[in-house]
């Protein structure tokens, strides 16, 4: 067991989609406290993880010296950290704060200033690979923070990742997840659009997937998740189309502040924006963009 009495007690708050497998891959040989809105989650998931939950954030254990958060969004993250009563005001001196939700880049500078007023270290460290890599421990993390506080959150990072990136300061690591995921989302719709036209022509979806697997215009799309969660019809990776929009329009506020010209992949936000507005699930998974062009253009992309 990880040396408390040095490095004390970890807590992990959220334990949704993405942080109930990354605490079972996390939990290992520590003492860990977790935490969710809800109750029952959080006391399913701390047996299953040997942790202790936590009724309320209200009274945090005395030994706890590193807080992981996996949450929605940035402003359930400032009412966790600067609500009443916020974390940030309660942590013992030398304590550690690790982002790991899809947050907004300026509110992590702020926040990662005010954490670093309190002697606290800040690091946000949002992921890619979605539910599968995270029960496998192969996400992809792209952190951001100051160098001696990313290198305390190495050791609590690496159970839960294939590879890890300082990309920079405070905040340049959620703003590398919105940007990547910008990508991520132009690539997917991209594949449909590829796909449809293939259709249209003649050529089966699957087969035009073999040709652009075994060529240069593959991607993660088109090797993953067009075979698994389109072509079958499942449409499950467990990554919300509203998630997937959030990280759009984080990405989209990054162009536009630094007055890039990016018209391909704010095309790609354009249509994806589109695509929710059609679909008729109350809370679609973001592959079923897909579905939105099969409406689009009138043919089935799923090969059932």
């Amino acid at each position: 067991m990880v040396n408390t009495e040095q490095q004390g007690a970890s807590l992990f708050i959220g334990l949704g989609n993405m942080g109930r497998p990354m605490v079972l891959k996390y939990a290992p040989d520590r003492e860990l406290f977790v935490f969710d809105v809800n109750g029952e989650t959080a006391a399913e998931v701390a047996a299953e993880a040997g942790a202790t939950a936590l009724a309320d954030l209200d009274s945090i254990p005395a030994q706890v010296r590193t807080v992981i958060l996996m949450l929605p969004n940035s402003r359930i993250v400032e009412q966790v950290l600067r609500g009443e009563p916020g974390l940030l005001s309660r942590l013992a001196t030398g304590s550690l704060v690790i982002d790991m939700s899809s947050s907004e880049p300026a509110s992590t500078v702020a926040l990662a200033k005010e954490a670093a007023s309190l002697g606290i270290g800040y690091v946000d460290a949002p992921v890619s690979g979605g539910v599968a890599k995270a029960v496998t421990g192969q996400l992809a993390i792209m952190v951001g923070g100051q160098d001696d506080s990313v290198a305390r959150a190495l050791p609590h990072l690496e159970p839960l990742a294939a590879s890890t990136v300082h990309v920079g300061p405070p905040g340049t690591g959620h703003a590398a997840k919105a940007l990547h995921n910008l990508l991520s989302a132009t690539n997917l719709a991209a594949a449909a659009e590829i796909l449809s036209v293939a259709k249209a022509v003649g050529i089966a979806p699957v087969k035009m997937l073999e040709v652009i697997n075994g060529g240069t215009g593959r991607s993660q799309a088109s090797e993953f998740k067009y075979p698994k969660h389109v072509l079958t019809g499942a449409f499950d990776s467990g990554f919300a189309m509203d998630l997937m929009l959030k990280d759009l329009t984080i990405a989209q506020g990054l162009i536009e502040s630094t007055a890039s010209q990016a018209p391909i992949v704010l095309t790609a936000r354009e249509t994806a924006v589109k695509a929710r507005e059609v679909l008729d699930s109350p809370n679609p998974d973001h592959t079923e963009i897909a579905r939105y062009y099969e409406k689009l253009n009138g043919t089935l992309l799923r090969a059932n």
